[in-house]
Order: C-alpha cells, then structure tokens, then sequence
C-alpha cells in the first residue's frame, strides 16, 4: 500500500514523498481513512509506530476542506487542538504539522512553557489554524484572556499516559471544557491504566480502538542486557562500557535531576562529552543539549524519564538505564528510544543489588528473559546487602495502596537476588569454553535493511528556542526523515 491508497490530497501526498516516504505504517493504514471519515480514535501505540503522522496527515486534508473561522481576536480561528506532555514532543508535532502541510495555505504554531509569553500571545491575536500546545502554558493564555477555543473541530491528546504521570490530568480536564462538545477527538496512549480508559470514554464518541503493538510489550529489534553491578560502581561502568565499545551516542537515564547532573558531570571530567537533560534545565539549555546530541558533537544525553519524552532520534543505537525505574511502563517507554524506523537498537541496564526486584518486574511485565552478562571487576562486593527502594510515582513493591512492611520488602529483595545469582551462575558455566570476554554492553553491530522508508516525521536538525510564534505552512524543511513517535 502506498499514500495514494490513503485517499490524501495530492498536495499532502506530495510533501510525504518529498521527505521520502511512499509506504504507511501500520497505524497510518488503519487511522487515515478513520480519522478522514470522522471517527473518534482511541490509539495504542508506542514511540517509532509513525503516530504523528497518522493524525498529522488526515487532520491537515480535513482542515484544508473546510472553511476557516474567525477569532473572537479577528484573527484566524483554532480549528485544531494538539496537546503533548513536553516541550519536545509540542515542537516535534508541530514541526510535523509545517511539513507535511508544506504546500496548503494552513497555518500552525507551538506554545509551552520555560519561554516568554509575548510572542505567543501575538500568535493567538492572529489565529491559527492549528494550535500545538503543552497544558500549563495553554491555561495560561486562556485565563489571561488571549486564547479562544470556540472553533476547535479536531482535538488529540498525544502520550495521554504521559500526561497522567506528569498530574496534568486535571489541566487536561479544564481545557476539555473549554472545547465545543461537537468535535472530533483522537487520544494516543502507549499504556492504557484504568485513569487513561476513564478518559477517554468521557472523551470520545464511539470511538475505533487501534492497537498497532501488543500491549505493553518492548520493540523486538531492541536488544536488551543485563549488568550486574555493585554498591558505588556504576559511574565508572558506564565510564568503562562507553570507553570499550567507542560509542558515539548514547542516551542515559537517572530517576532524578540530580543523578542526572551528577552523571553527566562524571562522564565529562572522564572524557565522555555529555549533558543532562530534565526539567530544571532552561528551554534554551534543552535545546542546546538535544541539537549537540543529534550533531555528535555530545556523546551521552543524560536525562530524566519526562525530560526525554519527544527526544527523537531515527537511529539512536545505545539506551543505557542507569538507574532501573520503579515502574515498568517507564521501562517500555526508555528502550524504546532506540530501535526506531527499522532499525536495531540495544538497552543497557546496569542493575544493583537494590534494583533486582524491579528488574525481575520488568521481566515479568514484557515476558521476556533478558540476557546477564559481567564485567568481574564491577560486580557487587561479598556480602553487599539489597536495600529496597520505593520512590517514584508508584513502586512495585506495594502499587498505590499502603506500602508493606519491610519484612516484605526484604523477602523480596531476597527472592530477586537467588534468581540473579541463578543467572549468573549459569551464565558462567556456559562462558569459560566459549571465550567470551567481559562485554556485553553493545559493539557496533550492522544495521538491518528496513522494510522501506515509512513516516515517522520530519528531521528537523536544528531546534528552536521561542515557543510561538505563526508560522505560515510555505516551506518545510528539507531535513532528512526522523522517527516523530
């Protein structure tokens, strides 16, 4: 199947094979004609499944078919309404947005926070067509009286999981007000938790429900690893991982800011050129670190889980955890940084003691058995004890409800470590004869053929560092194609 197959407009049609695409994705192939024909849609697809694409196309043709409004302002009227979680991701759609709308009269802007108001409350004053914006700074616009939402026909809620982990749930709930009740509304979520349903039977009419991946399972061309490590050690494996395999890009993940911080600062006093990415970081500071990374010019982006949503990269080769998150969405969501478009990808875990039971989790969650492979010199010391953790938005100890006692917790923990050790033992019973040395974090490895060039957006080398203002759809990029999620 081609575009054409797709019922587009050939003036969008021709922006796609423009940027090189003639085959859709899957969830491209089942949402175009959906979205075209009016439907609501309830999306289950993760990163690199060319979602953006899949509502991007179709609201563009709808929207060139139909008369523009005006604004209470005089302006132009918002007849779409995207909201994304992050920063990122805001720019990233709507970067999608001019270039596959390169050659329609529509018009588009971006608006979040961590950048002045000014501008972008003089885009609102002429109006848009379409408006993608993160929720906090939407609000903002609107109680200051500088944004009007009357003629809103297509809404879609981008990474609604996301949303929910971040506690914009309620900023999302205040905008759906704000909306006419008569529209077309599509909702996206790699995760579907009871909050996310609940939403999105108050959202949507009727909806077809696309799931275009099993749920809650990890990219197959994602190779994943397992490093037992000890107490104090990491910094300096990870020192040593990226050192032995000369990788050139790899992105980190901490649980915190402050790890975040306190990691990149190791690698670069080691020779490792890498920043941190989360939310403390300035707008400007962002996109500095995301365009070094894309360039190479930095090695390592060491980022937090929200900050690293909407980081898009078509063949991003090395995810490294860091640390393991508490919560096994988050794992899905890490790896699957990597792996896009078609191409392969590895995640790296460096797993403490304190870490196992999370490890095991993950396992359980995705039905896989990941590979463990050691590096002696690092492993965890004789007699080292796991001290369970539970932080983060929810652990796996005890879910929302009361946490347990630590007898349970440490019960636990024990159980973890006897099938780590299991594992370990047997991996070095099968390794002696075979003459394997200690890797395992990843050489280069050739890259299969993809299946094709599929959409999965725009590559846009550059970021801008303003959040608003109007942008006429007359010229897009000529970057190369890009995974969009």
């Amino acid at each position: 199947m081609t575009f054409d197959d797709l019922n587009l407009a050939p003036a969008i049609v021709q922006a796609v094979r423009e940027h090189g695409y003639e085959t859709p994705t899957p969830i491209q192939v089942e949402a175009i004609p959906a979205v075209l024909a009016g439907r609501d849609l309830l999306g289950g697809a993760q990163t690199g499944t060319g979602k953006t694409a899949a509502f991007t196309l179709p609201m563009l043709q709808r929207l060139s078919s139909t008369e523009r409004a005006k604004s209470r302002f005089g302006g132009v009227g918002i007849r779409a309404l995207v909201l994304t979680p992050t920063r990122e991701l805001a720019a990233q759609v709507e970067e999608s947005v001019r270039v596959y709308g390169k050659h329609l009269s529509l018009t588009s802007t971006v608006v979040f926070g961590g950048v002045g108001m000014n501008p972008q409350i003089s885009a609102m004053k002429r109006g848009v067509d379409i408006l993608v914006a993160t929720p906090g700074r939407l609000l903002d616009l609107q109680q200051q009286g500088f944004l009007d939402l009357s003629g809103v026909q297509m809404l879609v809620l981008d990474e609604a999981d996301r949303m929910l982990d971040m506690g914009f749930i309620h900023d999302v709930k205040k905008i759906l007000a704000l909306v006419p009740k008569d529209k077309q509304s599509l909702l996206f979520s790699a995760t579907f938790s009871d909050e996310i349903r609940d939403l999105a039977s108050a959202l949507l009419k009727d909806p077809l429900h696309i799931q275009v991946t099993p749920r809650n399972t990890t990219v197959q061309r994602i190779t994943q690893v397992i490093h037992p490590v000890g107490r104090g050690k990491k910094k300096a494996l990870l020192v040593h991982i990226i050192n032995q395999h000369n990788w050139s890009q790899v992105l980190v993940f901490t649980r915190t800011k402050f790890g975040a911080n306190n990691v990149a600062e190791y690698l670069t006093k080691n020779g490792i050129h890498a920043m941190a990415l989360h939310g403390n970081k300035s707008q400007g500071a962002r996109t500095q670190a995301l365009a070094g990374f894309k360039s190479g010019e930095i090695r390592a982006l060491v980022a937090t889980d929200i900050a690293a949503r909407g980081i898009d990269i078509d063949e991003l080769p090395h995810v490294v955890n860091y640390e393991i998150p508490n919560v096994c969405e988050d794992y899905v969501h890490r790896i699957g940084r990597t792996g896009r478009a078609g191409n392969s990808g590895e995640a790296v875990n460096l797993v403490s003691l304190d870490e196992e039971g999370f490890m095991m989790e993950i396992e359980r969650f995705t039905k896989q058995r990941i590979p463990v492979q050691m590096f002696p010199e690092f492993m965890p010391e004789p007699g080292e004890k796991a001290e369970p953790i539970a932080m983060g938005r929810q652990t796996i100890w005890g879910g929302a409800g009361k946490p347990p006692s630590r007898d349970v917790m440490a019960a636990a923990a024990k159980a973890a470590r006897t099938e780590m050790l299991q594992r370990v033992r047997e991996k070095k019973a099968g390794e002696p004869q075979q003459g394997r040395g200690n890797g395992g974090g990843g050489g280069q490895r050739q890259r299969p053929a993809g299946d094709g060039a599929q959409i999965d957006g725009p590559r846009g080398e550059g970021r801008r560092g303003g959040g608003g203002g109007q942008r006429a759809n007359g010229g897009g990029g000529n970057g190369q194609p890009r995974g969009n999620n």
